[in-house]
């Protein structure tokens, strides 16, 4: 029994060894142009993600352009002196957050003295035409008394007469010099009657200091110059170069969808303000500015993004971009044909929808495709 043991394991060896030998000598198959076949004990199996092809709504006609954030300009105001003086306190900072009406900045000037003796000088005269006027005004009557008793000459009357014309148009252009000084202090900010005052400079608006051209003592006889730029943030303008070809789609009013690099998970939407009425002419764009609401402030001027407008959407096949590799002869994926099997496939990309890339030709819902590793296959 032991002998006939022993032949039976012998000739199960023998058939396990020529099984081996018949596996080891028959032939791998061979990789077709442009296609990946990995062994089933490939550590690349299990680093592979594979991806049923869907559809989704893609844009067929839309405006894909680069896009940069601005100030609006109809909220942004630059303070300068009204007058040459020296600059006695500077009351903000670069980046201060400023309300309409307070005070940045004070100047000490000759100008304002000079603006409170006109005024002075102003009232003054103004008093003196209405004495001359009362004193006009009681000649006349009294001539007309006179002349009613047959006292005086009609002409004495008369005289009397033009010369109370003549106070009464005195005292209204001593009223009009005594209100246009007035309003020069009202301007300046200035208390009539009391010399030494100082210029309080206020912000135009409510916003941030955005520019700081000033320093406390440093003399202003330059009156253009601004000082401080102060810009309202709530809202802030895109501009963006649409090609020429594509300007057709944007109109005033609509919404565009704006992608910040800033956040480049969010979308923000902003309304077209702005088309400009000529093409640049060298870059053959058209200059385009949406505004955006910006209440919390994270929305800062000379940030970069994209601006996106859809004109019609239409269903076809679409794909992770990931999935997408760029090669020579083109675009292509990896389809599977069969686990462990992966088929170079050329492609044709269209717009994006969301995260995903439209396909019109190429693929089609239902097709199984890498979505993760390609590059692992490239190489092979």
């Amino acid at each position: 029994m032991r002998i006939i043991a022993t032949l039976m394991l012998a000739g199960m060896l023998a058939a396990c060894s020529r099984k081996e030998e018949v596996e080891a000598a028959a032939p791998r198959p061979q990789p077709r142009p442009g296609e990946v076949i990995l062994p089933a004990d490939s550590p690349k199996l299990k680093q592979i993600k594979v991806s049923v092809v869907g559809t989704a709504q893609v844009p067929l006609d839309e405006v894909d352009a680069p896009g940069k954030l601005e100030v609006n300009p109809n909220r942004v105001s630059r303070v300068v002196t009204p007058v040459a003086g020296r600059i006695t306190q500077v009351f903000v900072k670069l980046g201060d957050a400023v309300k309409e009406g307070a005070p940045v900045a004070t100047i000490e000037s000759p100008d304002a003295d000079v603006a409170i003796s006109a005024y002075l000088q102003a009232d003054s005269s103004l008093g003196q035409m209405k004495a001359n006027q009362l004193k006009a005004q009681s000649d006349f009557e009294r001539n007309r008394d006179l002349l009613e008793h047959q006292a005086v000459a009609r002409k004495e009357l008369l005289t009397a007469e033009n010369a109370l014309a003549q106070a009464k148009a005195q005292v209204e252009q001593a009223v009009a010099a005594r209100e246009q000084s007035l309003r020069r202090l009202g301007i300046l900010g200035l208390k009539p009657g009391e010399f030494g005052q100082k210029i309080t400079l206020r912000a135009p608006v409510s916003g941030k200091v955005l520019e700081m051209n000033v320093v406390q003592g440093e003399f202003r006889n330059d009156t253009n110059q601004p000082l401080l730029t102060v810009a309202d943030l709530s809202t802030v303008w895109v501009s963006s170069d649409v090609p020429e070809t594509a300007i057709r789609f944007i109109k005033v009013g609509e919404a565009l969808d704006i992608e910040l690099s800033a956040y480049p998970n969010e979308h923000f939407h902003a309304a077209v303000r702005r088309i400009a009425d000529s093409v640049e002419p060298t870059t053959r764009t058209v200059k385009v500015r949406a505004e955006l609401q910006n209440p919390a402030g994270r929305l800062l001027p000379e940030m970069f993004g994209r601006v996106r407008h859809v004109e019609t959407m239409a269903p076809m096949a679409a794909i992770p971009a990931q999935a997408i590799l760029q090669g020579q002869s083109g675009t292509y994926v990896y389809r599977e044909t069969q686990p462990g099997r992966y088929q170079q496939t050329q492609i044709q990309t269209g717009n994006r929808a969301g995260d995903l890339v439209g396909v019109p030709s190429g693929l089609k819902p239902g097709d199984r495709i890498v979505t993760d590793g390609v590059m692992l296959l490239k190489g092979n």
